[in-house]
């Protein structure tokens, strides 16, 4: 099984954090990879809030293409952090030239485009910049976004993160998801690592997606160019909440409802079995197999738990007003925020979906069984 933790903090935290929190909870991964998902950042990003930020990997000539590629878009370079290791490589860890974070300058004819055309042309830079460095791994990226940073690397993650020096000042975020990654199902590669990401949502997961195969061929169908990579079983998880939210226009109380829909004898006593029926029905290909528990953040900054109906992994969510993190273990919970009051930690069951918005206030908690919030 892989190992999850994240939080989000009214105050910027260092990845270092969470990292030490997985390392807490390193019985239960085999140390094959670390994947980092930072937003509403904070140091030296915090000025860049609204600027595309490019986050991967690059070889000594990819960064020659991806400067190339860049300028022909008019993107201009405003601020960068690289790492560029001179300690030993990490046994496992693959040496590379270049661990990338850019902002760019939007070019100056995208002013007058819509925000929904905005976010349609980062993903597709995003796509192609990955497209030209897959046939000889000169340039792995990660994300493309305003306000999000993305690290991954293979090894154990602790040791990866000493080895980058993940601890430096300018990298902080309020909001973290982290996993060390137990590729159980396929081949070690770097784009199977979690967190994934699409166009401002993030998910990881812990588990494994039997339905996979299904799930992913009709996302495919649904001809949108962001559907696509799935080394992972796990990456379908992020694409079915942005199918949800941007193509069928649900609030995330409906995913549970997606992924995990009530069974026909239980919809005839739920207050909206009608609806929920044909929800079931037209998203049938979307249900998942598990065991899974899922960690998301998304666009709006807040982050959210869901478990399947198995329910045989491990989550728990815990914290006091200003911080809140969620984990596989409560060890990693206890060693992130100790000084809580424990008795409204909350480990969601299988009906359940819980969530801690940006505010950063409480745990809120909501149930399948509930009756449905007005559909707008």
């Amino acid at each position: 099984m892989c190992r999850l933790f994240a939080v989000t903090s009214n105050e910027p935290l260092s990845p270092m954090m969470a990292i030490d929190a997985l390392n807490v909870m390193k019985e239960g991964h085999d140390g094959s990879g670390l994947g980092l998902f930072l937003t509403d950042l904070g140091g030296d990003f915090e000025k860049f809030k609204n600027e595309p930020i490019l986050s991967g990997i690059f070889s000594n000539e990819g960064i020659k293409v991806l400067d190339r590629f860049m300028i022909d878009l008019d993107f201009m370079v405003k601020y960068k952090l690289s790492f560029r290791p001179t300690k030993p490589v990490p046994a496992g860890t693959p040496r590379r030239d270049n661990y990338v974070i850019r902002v760019y300058e939007y070019p100056a004819d995208w002013e007058a485009l819509s925000p929904e055309e905005i976010q349609f042309r980062l993903m597709m830079v995003q796509l192609q910049l990955r497209e030209m460095g897959a046939k000889d791994n000169s340039m792995l990226i990660f994300s493309f976004w305003p306000d999000i940073i993305m690290i991954k690397e293979v090894g154990d993650p602790l040791t990866v993160a000493q080895y980058l020096g993940l601890d430096r000042k300018e990298l902080l975020a309020r909001t973290i998801l982290s996993q060390g990654r137990q590729n159980t199902n396929y081949s070690i590669d770097i784009y199977a690592c979690h967190p994934f990401f699409i166009q401002g949502i993030a998910t990881m997961t812990n588990g494994e997606n039997t339905a996979f195969v299904p799930i992913r061929e009709f996302l495919m169908s649904r001809n949108f160019p962001g559907y696509t990579g799935y080394q992972s079983d796990s990456e379908v998880f992020t694409h079915i909440l942005h199918y949800m939210q941007n193509k069928l226009g649900m609030d995330m109380e409906m995913y549970k409802h997606i992924i995990t829909p009530l069974k026909d004898e239980e919809l005839k006593r739920h207050p909206d079995g009608e609806l929920l029926r044909k929800l079931k029905q037209s998203c049938r290909p979307l249900i998942i197999d598990g065991p899974n528990c899922v960690i998301g953040c998304l666009p709006d900054k807040s982050m959210f738990m869901v478990q399947d109906s198995k329910k045989l992994r491990p989550g728990v969510v815990g914290g006091r007003p200003g911080i809140f993190a969620f984990a596989s273990e409560m060890c990693g919970l206890d060693a992130a925020i100790p000084e809580r009051d424990i008795n409204l930690d909350d480990q969601p069951m299988r009906y359940e979906t819980v969530m801690v918005r940006r505010e950063r206030q409480e745990i809120e908690k909501w149930n399948q069984w509930d009756a449905l919030p007005p559909l707008h």
